[in-house]
């Protein structure tokens, strides 16, 4: 059920969850209620302690309800609507990075994937890697050891079968009891109960040489070993068996920063670090509380045991709903342990964990503060309209004109934003760099335009004056209004729009630092694919001129001739002895490096 009212005497005394709202029905708040009635009532006192109370409510207009049978159902309720809607006025949970995770599909017969997405499909998700280089070594690694399928479409046995990687569900090779069997085994790896993975296997060798089947007990010697080289990458472990997410949380004015530590089987599996919106004025029980709910609130998985440095209001709710989670996502496991506390440990090894999560979370926000100190001056110094939270940086790479490229880098908050950076083959004749850079400038910001995208706070283009002034005309001419800059390598000059003389900022300042970061990482990015194109096209041969030769028959002309000079001198009739040359291409190839010699 789901109504619009104006106060809480018509509220039910039931459980659910309650969405206020402004006068242009924006929702300013989402809370929930074991009865709803007393809780909305609170909000409506003569006199409202909470200073954010009593601005949410001076914008208060109606409010809309929802009955829910339990209060743990208004719980998940609660969470999923903060998420979807981002209320102004609720702890909200800022995940934009993006980390890469390891994905175990939900199909019939799962793969193993890299994902950055997560999606509560069930799918087991591992996870986040900061390095996603890592992650694709790992899954190097993992996949010709338990031999999970790689294809899209399971149509029939492919190479990865021919070479043993894959042992091709597709065409019955397997059954799907012993390839679930191998997805469980990569779920508690993943998982980092590797001792029992490395007992299931050895018991299983045992057993194919015991029954003389020694071909498959070779098979898992090697899976042994490949094993023993994942686990030699663990970098720290503790003398006991944890099975935990290790939370806790750093404030500094307006800053507040969630860090995450997975412990598993005694392991520092991986690190999360989250920036929390609308938080400052919330006492820190309720800033963890509203994390948990969020932070599992999704398919991530849920351990044992999660220690706090705070406990949370609704502990015992919270631990039956995680309880619940993890009961239904471990339903084909019954040997995982399902119970799920919530502690805030005092002494020993834990206590010493959570600590170093506290220090690594002041470290992240001491980070975030000096970013936030540096952006802040720049807008100061360039006079521009709003702090430049996202600047995109722009550099143009040829050599003479050739195989001309460019950059274009995003920073947000004084951090590179990988997943947003582009690059461009250039189509303007050279050497031209400003033409150059009015095409790069003109396909981004048109496209921009178009799509309705919001645009940058500051757009850098490395070059003095006449660089900017490139930018500024092709900015006006589509009605962008932001701030624009030129930066100057040589004595590090900031040209900025109507202002003659260039800006020296301080060689101490934070405010240069950042912005030679961004001009050095977008000069590395264009030069970086220039370099890949120009080794890409020395690589090209005469042989790819020619109709008729591809990839597989140039490889097998140079096999067969040694070298291009000898293809070149080779008659039509030595051509076509070479593997997948007919008569007729054998002319060809003949008659193209013998043109206007006869």
């Amino acid at each position: 059920m789901s109504t619009n009212i104006k106060t809480p005497d018509d509220l039910p005394e039931k459980p659910g969850v309650y969405l206020l709202k402004d006068v242009q029905d924006n929702i300013l708040y989402v809370g929930k209620a074991k009865s709803l009635k007393k809780r909305v009532k609170s909000y409506f006192k003569a006199e409202l302690e909470d200073p954010k109370t009593r601005v949410l409510m001076r914008h208060f207009h109606h409010l809309e309800y929802m009955v829910t049978d339990t209060e743990k159902e208004a719980l998940i309720l609660e969470s999923n609507l903060i998420k979807k809607h981002l209320p102004r006025y609720n702890i909200r949970l800022k995940d934009d990075k993006r980390y890469p995770y390891i994905q175990i599909t939900s199909e019939e017969y799962p793969r193993l994937l890299i994902t950055r997405n997560l999606r509560d499909d069930g799918s087991y998700y591992y996870g986040p890697f900061t390095d996603v280089t890592s992650v694709r070594s790992i899954l190097k690694l993992l996949k010709p050891v338990f031999h999970l399928r790689d294809c899209k479409r399971m149509d029939g046995p492919c190479l990865n079968y021919q070479i043993d990687l894959c042992p091709a569900p597709c065409s019955g090779n397997v059954n799907k009891e012993d390839y679930q069997k191998n997805v469980g085994r990569v779920k508690l790896f993943m998982e980092g109960r590797h001792e029992e993975v490395l007992k299931l296997l050895r018991k299983e060798m045992e057993q194919a040489a015991e029954n003389h089947d020694y071909e498959k007990a070779s098979v898992i010697r090697d899976q042994l070993f490949s094993l023993d080289e994942v686990m030699e990458k663990q970098k720290m472990e503790f003398n006991r068996s944890l099975d935990q997410d290790v939370i806790s949380y750093a404030v500094d004015d307006e800053v507040v920063v969630v860090v995450v530590f997975r412990v598993r089987a005694g392991k520092i599996m991986g690190k999360e670090d989250f920036l929390v919106e609308g938080a400052q004025d919330n006492h820190p029980k309720e800033i963890i509380a509203a994390f948990i709910k969020q932070y599992y609130s999704g398919p991530r998985p849920v351990p044992a045991e999660i220690l706090l440095p705070i406990m949370i209001p609704d502990e015992k709710l919270v631990s039956r709903w995680l309880t619940d989670k993890i009961i239904q996502e471990n339903s084909d496991n019954s040997s995982k342990k399902s119970s799920i506390t919530l502690k805030v440990p005092e002494e020993g090894l834990e206590y010493r964990l959570l600590q170093m999560v506290t220090k690594n979370a002041k470290i992240i926000t001491n980070h975030y503060k000096q970013a936030k100190g540096a952006l802040l001056d720049l807008k100061n110094y360039l006079k521009i309209p709003r702090i430049p939270r996202r600047i995109e940086a722009f550099d143009v790479s040829n050599i003479g004109g050739k195989l001309a490229v460019a950059s274009m880098v995003v920073f947000e908050d004084g951090k590179p934003k990988k997943s947003h950076y582009r690059k461009f083959k250039i189509k303007t004749h050279g050497p031209d760099d400003y033409a150059m850079m009015r095409e790069v400038l003109t396909r981004r910001y048109e496209k921009l335009t178009v799509s309705g995208g919001k645009t940058p706070d500051l757009i850098l283009v490395d070059g003095g004056r006449g660089q900017l002034n490139i930018a500024k005309e092709v900015l006006d001419s589509l009605n962008i209004k932001t701030g624009v800059i030129g930066l100057a390598k040589e004595f590090e000059q900031v040209f900025i729009p109507g202002v003659s003389i260039p800006i020296i900022l301080p060689n101490n300042s934070s405010a240069l630092h950042l912005l030679q970061s961004v001009r050095d990482e977008a000069h590395r990015f264009a030069v970086t694919y220039h370099r890949k194109l120009r080794e890409k096209n020395m690589k090209r041969s005469p042989l790819d001129e020619i109709p008729g030769v591809g990839p597989k028959r140039k490889m097998n002309l140079l096999r067969h001739f040694g070298d291009l000079n000898a293809i070149k001198k080779a008659s039509p009739e030595q051509i076509v002895k070479v593997t997948g040359i007919n008569k007729n291409l054998a002319r060809t190839i003949h008659d193209y490096f013998h043109r206007g010699t006869e």
